[in-house]
């Protein structure tokens, strides 16, 4: 029996919940109240994130891509990895960017919409789960100040959040819509890493929270019956698209992906590298080193750069290197229709890798 700790209100949480219930492995879910962290996370994983899942032999993990990389080794049956090349990378990419930049609409969503007092009553049952409900708001009220700060981190500010909601909901879920209009996930009649890692903003943030999840109700219905079909505790075993065929209905988002994220993906692969050179001593890379740009349709802003953000590219190029030399041909050749030949090219100097859950540089 594996044990998931974790809530309903947290982003990561709602990805390795669908991916266990797909998976069909037996769990029960612990709430991550203040007590668990104290008692089990943070001594544990030495870090204070959530989801963490606990093996059967009483090994402890963090980091939902690592989670899903343990436990599909374990694992082997209703894979959610498709061998197919071109499928792998996009599966891959999807992932990162459900991961990453899916964080930014969902944090605005959530704060900047009206999706209060629920909001306070699900923070609320993390400090007193058992406590009367005017109890869990005030105690909710006060961790969720804390969480809502992040926002202007992610670059979600007055100037720059009627580009975030036009993309959103004119870029992201019209497209999902219309792709799930025909296909039960991105790559067929079975889900893929892509769809975890998509599962996490689309459905704790977007669906869950009430502002935002009448608004995919009502503009992408297909979007909404998707995060159910994910949630579902027995879904029926079906395939990955033959021919290592990619729908022509995610095309759009691939090439928003590249545009977009991906600019933010090299700058924060030179600030790092920046970062090691100005601190040759230190052993633990922060969560944040520092500012950059980025822009959503054409409007920039200033935003944190995320050290992570470079583990999680380094999984994408890794994918992309381990392709035989008659398989990267094909996939550059799917790369080239969506204008991102290039992009799989790059060189990351300074390699990060993790130990004991935080960041470090790999070794020379």
């Amino acid at each position: 029996m594996y044990t998931l700790y974790g809530s309903e209100v947290s982003l990561y949480t709602g990805k390795i919940r669908a991916y266990l219930r797909f998976k069909q492995l037996p769990f029960m879910e612990e709430l991550s109240t203040v007590k668990v962290y104290k008692d089990i996370i943070l001594p544990e994983t030495k870090v204070a994130y959530i989801p963490v899942v606990k093996t059967p032999q009483g090994q402890y993990l963090q980091d939902t891509a690592r989670i899903i990389d343990h436990l599909e080794a374990q694992h082997s049956e209703r894979s959610i990895i498709p061998t197919a090349p071109t499928q792998h990378l996009v599966s891959e990419l999807f992932a990162l960017w459900g991961d990453d930049w899916l964080v930014i609409p969902a944090m605005h969503y959530r704060w900047n919409k009206n999706n209060f007092p629920f909001i306070y009553q699900e923070f609320g049952r993390v400090v007193a789960p058992k406590a009367p409900g005017f109890i869990r708001a005030y105690f909710g009220k006060k961790l969720a100040k804390k969480f809502s700060g992040f926002v202007p981190v992610l670059g979600i500010t007055p100037h720059s959040i009627p580009s975030i909601e036009a993309w959103y909901e004119k870029t992201v879920l019209h497209h999902l819509n219309v792709h799930f209009a025909t296909h039960q996930y991105l790559l067929g009649s079975r889900p893929c890493v892509g769809d975890f890692g998509l599962m996490g903003p689309l459905y704790a943030h977007l669906y869950r929270d009430p502002a935002p999840g009448k608004l995919m109700r009502e503009i992408a219905p297909n979007v909404a019956a998707w995060v159910e079909r994910m949630n579902k505790p027995e879904v029926e075993l079906g395939e990955f698209l033959p021919d290592d065929d990619i729908p022509k209905t995610l095309l759009p988002l691939i090439q928003n992906i590249f545009e977009q994220q991906w600019p933010v993906l090299r700058s924060t692969v030179s600030a790092l590298s920046e970062w090691r050179e100005a601190n040759p001593h230190e052993h633990f890379i922060p969560r944040s080193v520092g500012q950059h740009s980025f822009s959503i349709n054409q409007v920039s802003e200033s935003r944190a750069i995320s050290s992570f953000h470079q583990y999680k590219l380094q999984r994408v190029l890794n994918t992309y290197q381990q392709f035989s030399a008659s398989e990267k041909e094909n996939v550059s050749a799917f790369l080239a229709s969506v204008k991102a030949d290039n992009y799989l090219q790059m060189t990351v100097k300074d390699k990060v890798i993790m130990e004991h859950n935080k960041l470090v540089f790999a070794r020379d």
